[in-house]
């Protein structure tokens, strides 16, 4: 096309690869007004217009709407603007499609119900806000009225679940398993029962420290007996108690003897939750951390051997 040449909107629809109908419904709009007319009424185009057909097409193909093309024509608005606000609509599009993706995957791995699917998609599409709000009222109702160990609630309040913008199945199933577990009143007692503890632990100052350093000696001395094949209700778990329970009353400044030990498997008893030790795996997994391997085994060992 070139010069002052008109042409009719059946060649303007063979030279754009436009349909008829097409062209007519945007001449209608007003987006690509004819040009002139013929004698006979028929629609004529001449260059300018094929090349506003051009953007047009190009700008519908990109997913804007008509009312915002024709501003982008009336020069309302730049492309660019539009180009930024529709950039940041298809990255919206894109997480959405990605977390679909992720959430049919989950369901396809665990063979969930129907009833499940529509709980994973609803709490996988939550926001990053949204999914906070749900660990941090946990938290709130945990810690509501006690006096805890600064640094253990700040450890809690840090640790948030951070749902990545293309998670992986595995990602969005512990997601849902942690909103599960931090709905379940069972659970949710029992970490209330822990924190009431540590908090009257440390107003009758009780040690909060160096629990890093018997966690260490424990995994070390029970993983042994463990894997030597040692019944805790045996005979042979007996040395491992008594050194055990004797490093444990050094650490806190108390005397190693019958109340001491009952003491220390009721605080051990408390603590040893498989369900706690859960709720940092799940956040483990959901954030990419590294998972920490599981000390329940070996507490529940000792337990079990001190109950002895």
């Amino acid at each position: 096309m070139d010069g002052d040449t008109l042409y009719t909107i059946g060649e303007l629809a063979r030279r754009t690869g436009l349909p008829v109908r097409t062209i007519r419904f945007y001449s209608d709009a007003g987006v690509v007004p004819p040009t002139d007319r013929s004698p006979a009424g028929y629609r004529l185009y001449d260059i300018a217009a094929a090349t506003r057909l051009d953007l047009v097409r190009t700008l519908r193909d990109l997913g804007v709407d008509l009312d915002t093309v024709r501003r982008v024509l009336a020069r309302e608005v730049t492309v660019g603007d539009v180009a930024a606000t529709h950039a940041e609509a298809l990255d919206a599009q894109i997480r959405t499609l990605r977390l679909r993706r992720a959430v049919l995957r989950a369901v396809a791995k665990r063979g969930s119900a129907p009833e499940e699917v529509q709980l994973m998609h609803r709490l996988a599409k939550l926001s990053d806000e949204e999914r906070n709000r749900i660990i941090t009222g946990f938290i709130d109702e945990t810690f509501a009225g006690l006096e805890v160990n600064p640094e253990f609630a700040a450890k809690m309040r840090a640790a948030l679940p951070e749902l990545p913008d293309d998670p992986s199945p595995e990602q969005v199933d512990a997601w849902v398993e942690l909103a599960e577990l931090v709905g379940d009143p069972g659970f949710r007692a029992a970490v209330r029962r822990m924190a009431e503890f540590q908090s009257e632990e440390s107003a009758r100052g009780g040690a909060q420290e160096g629990w890093q350093d018997l966690t260490a000696v424990t995994v070390e001395k029970v993983s042994a007996a463990i894997d030597g094949g040692v019944d805790p209700a045996s005979d042979a778990a007996r040395p491992v108690v008594d050194g055990l329970a004797a490093t444990y009353a050094d650490a806190f400044g108390e005397q190693d003897g019958p109340d001491f030990r009952a003491r220390l498997l009721h605080r051990l008893e408390v603590g040893s939750d498989r369900r706690a030790e859960r709720y940092w795996q799940l956040l483990a997994v959901i954030n990419g951390w590294p998972v920490p391997p599981s000390l329940v085994p070996v507490f529940e060992w000792f337990i079990a051997a001190l109950r002895r």
